[in-house]
């Protein structure tokens, strides 16, 4: 026979569950009443939650056609202030007309300052004479970012080449999306945004990376460097710091004008 308990007990057994729900009840709505207050919010006063106000950026002029306010002039049609042979001396490729020519035989060019991670624009123009003068042979030049890694310079307008060696290549590792090229005589434009290699000691920690604009068009987009552009074997990676910008004698007379860099941070 089972255990008898008392109608009293019984009784407030039930009155003390009754409460229990009525407490759990009323917590409930309580929540759902605050819920319901903090939705009464403006749609303003949620849009501020996401609004971040600092740091704010440095104001940049970019007048049509020109430098913005913050780069480095590296040649504007003057002098070569800015620039040395490989060897240090005093680079020797002539002006004429705001425009630099290579000198061939010379040697190639470097800036006196080293840079990492830039936004780089130069404007250059191959001869119009190109009889006899087919591939690689075309009026050939280059611009090395960090003295290392080669973005083409080459007559590619109805000329045939190896496509990773034709301009707007990254040379002899990644093919440009499109040819771009004008014809010879005519200006091209290239607008290069480079972020440079990074290294813990001598161990690579991230490659280098560079966007390539050819006339407007986009030819290498955010592309992977695989290291050193080499004419002949694989890319490589070697430590090194912020290096000069290098631009290549290959013995054609490639002409340039409006050159200047500006230097990229990750964050304002």
């Amino acid at each position: 026979m089972g255990k008898i308990t008392p109608i009293s007990v019984r009784y407030n057994r039930g009155r003390i569950g009754r409460l229990i729900l009525l407490s759990v009840a009323g917590t409930f709505l309580t929540g759902n009443a605050v819920n319901a207050k903090k939705s009464e919010l403006e749609p303003w006063q949620e849009a501020e939650k996401t609004e971040v106000w600092e740091p704010v950026p440095t104001v940049v002029s970019a007048p049509p056609l020109q430098p913005p306010s913050d780069a480095i002039i590296l040649f504007d049609g003057n002098d070569l202030s800015q620039w040395l042979s490989l060897d240090g001396s005093e680079a020797s490729w002539p002006i004429s007309g705001n425009v630099l020519t290579v000198k061939p035989g010379a040697g190639d060019i470097k800036t006196k300052d080293g840079f990492c991670d830039i936004q780089l624009h130069l404007e250059w123009k191959t001869p119009t004479e190109v009889d006899g003068m087919e591939g690689q042979q075309r009026n050939n030049s280059g611009v090395f970012l960090q003295q290392r890694y080669e973005v083409q310079i080459l007559d590619s307008f109805d000329n045939l080449t190896y496509p990773n060696g034709q301009a707007g290549s990254v040379y002899k590792q990644t093919i440009p999306l499109v040819n771009a090229m004008r014809p010879p005589g005519e200006w091209q434009v290239y607008d290069i945004i480079f972020k440079a290699p990074r290294f813990d000691k001598d161990a690579l920690t991230s490659p280098g990376y560079v966007t390539v604009i050819h006339n407007g068009v986009v030819v290498q987009n955010h592309t992977e460097i695989q290291g050193k552009t080499e004419w002949i074997g694989a890319p490589s990676y070697q430590a090194h710091g912020c290096e000069p910008i290098q631009l290549q004698d290959h013995g054609n007379l490639v002409s340039f004008r409006n050159i200047w860099l500006r230097k990229l941070k990750d964050k304002p």
